[in-house]
């Protein structure tokens, strides 16, 4: 800081020189400041705009940039979940697959089983088994065809038996005594 002048020390004394020049050199410099400030800003100003507008177009880049990428890196992941499901839903079927051949097994083992105690019952109660119709049936054929051919023998014999009376019964209209005189 600028000494102040004594009150018995004249005006132009060297002190009191120099401080009135710093005081001028800081006073211009000061000036400078300002008015270098004061054209920073209406730089600032003038150019503000364009510098605006390429952020702009800096930051519209920036974002079509990033959407690519993100983009791409979305597709990947898309395409790598998409193949996991496949994966998972192959397996699902696998096992869909296995479940439904147990259950199949498990099915046919207790029909099995239900043929098995209905057999079972049948037995119990008397009811012939169908080997056993088999048979039935079998002697009902043979029976059946013995049968016929007796039935057919049977008319036969009855065809001879019924010829036997009318030739006993001519016999019978001739007399007696013509028959022996003769």
């Amino acid at each position: 800081m600028a000494k102040k002048p004594a009150a018995n020390e004249p005006l132009g004394t060297p002190s009191n020189l120099f401080d009135g020049m710093l005081a001028a050199t800081v006073k211009e410099s000061a000036q400078q400041i300002w008015l270098a400030g004061l054209g920073a800003f209406a730089k600032a100003q003038e150019e503000g705009s364009k510098a605006f507008e390429a952020l702009v177009h800096e930051g519209s880049t920036l974002q079509r940039k990033t959407q690519t990428v993100a983009e791409e890196k979305l597709g990947a992941a898309t395409t790598h979940l998409a193949a996991q499901l496949a994966a998972r839903m192959a397996e699902v079927g696998h096992k869909v697959e296995e479940v439904s051949a147990k259950a199949t097994g498990q099915w046919g083992r207790l029909e099995t089983i239900f043929e098995q105690r209905v057999a079972q019952a049948l037995v119990q109660l008397g009811v012939p088994q169908s080997a056993e119709v088999r048979e039935l049936n079998a002697r009902i054929e043979q029976l059946s065809a013995q049968v016929a051919q007796l039935a057919s023998l049977n008319k036969a014999a009855s065809r001879t038996s019924r010829a036997k009376p009318a030739v006993r019964a001519a016999a019978k209209a001739v007399p007696k005594g013509r028959a022996s005189k003769g």
